[in-house]
């Protein structure tokens, strides 16, 4: 059945002065727009239900093969030092990811439709084109983590298992044609497969929990030691994903609440709780990356593990159990096939909103998706597994330069009461979100600089 909500428009909304009146014709995602119904009243964890599932979307960004590198080489050489960093990118994301749902709660706009209503169409173009670059870097971090997975579990040679990605191409096809509450659970069942193995593994490693919890209070090492001052900001330049804002202010106009006041301040309150319980999902898979790379790498003097295949190979031997390698590798290919799902998404927000041009799905995804895996064959042909390592790195640079043309324009749209009205957000959380863009942009630029110079 259609739970759809009553049509609305961009334009028909009370705070549509603070827009440019043509800037948006068709809602975000319309396809599955206010199609999840939403329970009137009632008990309260029947309404969280409703709303549970873009969070965990969004989370996967948080946790993808971009991230794994950056995990490894803080626990293998710094051991439980950088949880703290962790924790605290960690506690960002939750700031700027429940910005993004009330920007989409409130306008019925995704970011890039809020950009488009706001910025002249030449600033547009240079905005989607920066968010373009960021979404086939993630997907080139996805493939890379993929053919990487293949090759572990498998056998597959990097460019077999590169070419095999693209026919991921086809699941999200399947995955939105039952429906976004199927797509919803797939992600959600993988990110549990994900949970699973690390949990088995910390398990396996048996963590001391004092230098564990110590590790969550942040140290002067950290901004005294410039390798662990590299690696830091790597950490947190890898964890705030740019087109996970332009996702969530998206996904969350899937559910049918009422779009009235009272409506969208209830939407706001359990998209947010959602997020939140789905990013401390993603603190625990980060963190547990690192905790296993510290007990089992650091405590044993292997302080030089910053690559996967590295990893994969020392576990089992290190831990004395035989299937925690394995484990590692299935986790990684849950990691890359989920990325691929809320990329391509992204990918689709973006096209639309910012341009309101739309291709087919599977033309998307696989221009997309040939994008990303002709560098990473091309690399592995000519320089072997070393050459995807540096390729994954170089992904990440690319989205660190991305990430303050998404953040700033967010904080901005959510402070302006001319756009948002009585839900715009009040001053202590707005400068709050403004020293968070600053660190952010701060922190990437530095990592760029350092990446291109050689800090």
């Amino acid at each position: 059945m259609d739970a759809r909500s009553p049509s609305l428009t961009p334009d028909s909304l009370p705070n549509a002065a603070g827009w440019r009146s043509n800037a948006a014709s068709t809602l975000s995602l319309s396809e599955v727009n206010g199609t999840i119904a939403v329970p009137i009243g009632g008990v309260w964890w029947r309404r969280l239900l409703a709303f549970a599932g873009p969070g965990y979307l969004v989370s996967v960004g948080y946790m993808d093969p971009g991230n794994w590198a950056t995990d490894l080489a803080g626990g293998s050489k710094f051991g439980y030092t950088l949880l703290s960093v962790i924790l605290l990118s960690n506690l960002m994301a939750i700031l700027l990811q429940a910005l993004a749902a009330r920007l989409g709660i409130v306008t019925d706009r995704d970011l890039a439709q809020a950009c488009r209503a706001t910025y002249s169409p030449p600033v547009n173009f240079l905005l989607w084109i920066a968010c373009e670059a960021a979404i086939i870097a993630c997907d080139l971090a996805e493939v890379i983590g993929t053919a990487i997975a293949l090759k572990l579990l498998f056998g597959i040679p990097l460019i077999g298992g590169a070419l095999i990605a693209a026919l991921d191409a086809f699941l999200l096809l399947l995955l939105m044609n039952r429906g976004f509450r199927f797509l919803e659970a797939f992600v959600i069942a993988l990110l549990i497969v994900i949970a699973v193995c690390f949990t088995i593994q910390i398990a396996a490693a048996a963590p001391p929990v004092a230098a564990m919890l110590r590790g969550f209070v942040p140290s002067t090492e950290i901004f005294t030691n410039s390798e662990m001052l590299y690696i830091a900001i790597g950490i947190i330049g890898a964890t705030v994903m740019p087109h996970n804002l332009y996702l969530h202010s998206s996904i969350v106009q899937t559910r049918a609440y009422p779009r009235t006041e009272a409506g969208r301040r209830d939407a706001i309150k359990w998209a947010t709780t959602d997020s939140t319980i789905a990013l401390m999902l993603a603190l625990f898979i980060n963190a547990a990356i690192l905790v296993v790379a510290a007990a089992t790498f650091h405590t044993s003097g292997h302080s030089d593990v910053a690559e996967i295949g590295q990893a994969f190979e020392l576990l089992s031997p290190l831990l004395g159990l035989g299937i925690a390698s394995t484990l590692f590798a299935i986790a990684l290919l849950a990691s890359g096939l989920n990325s691929t799902v809320t990329a391509t998404l992204a990918g689709q927000i973006v096209m639309e909103g910012f341009l309101n041009l739309r291709l087919p799905n599977w033309a998307r995804r696989l221009v997309t998706r040939g994008i990303a895996i002709v560098p990473v064959v091309i690399v592995t042909a000519l320089y072997g597994e070393r050459g995807t390592g540096q390729l994954l790195v170089f992904s990440q640079v690319v989205l660190s330069m991305q990430l303050p043309f998404a953040v700033i324009p967010l904080v901005r749209f959510v402070s302006d009461r001319k756009k948002m009205g009585d839900f715009a957000i009040a001053v202590p959380v707005a400068a709050t979100a403004w020293i968070v863009a600053a660190i952010i942009v701060i922190l990437n630029v530095k990592l760029l600089f350092d990446t291109l110079f050689g800090s």
